[in-house]
């Protein structure tokens, strides 16, 4: 079994239908899902954070997430995402 992880959950993410975790029976499925995810997160959410995949160990991907650096959108407090963070 191969595993898809979330390392850390923003509020977006807790808002969102996303689990933390997915199993999958093929390293291939595991893969896609992860490509897919991260970019999904990395459109759909609030900017505030950026997405991106890594494989940890020979069975899983973990999705890590950090702060984004660049200014998001035309708010002085960079907060106006509909996550509200």
């Amino acid at each position: 079994m191969y595993k898809v992880i979330i390392d850390k959950e923003c509020s977006c993410f807790k808002k969102s239908e996303y689990k933390r975790e997915e199993t999958f029976q093929y390293q291939q499925e595991a893969y896609n899902y992860t490509n897919l995810i991260v970019e999904l997160m990395n459109e759909e959410f609030c900017q505030k954070h950026l997405f991106f995949a890594e494989k940890s160990t020979d069975n899983e991907y973990l999705i890590k997430v950090v702060e984004n650096t660049t200014p998001v959108g035309s708010c002085s407090t960079g907060g106006c995402g509909p996550c509200g963070c």
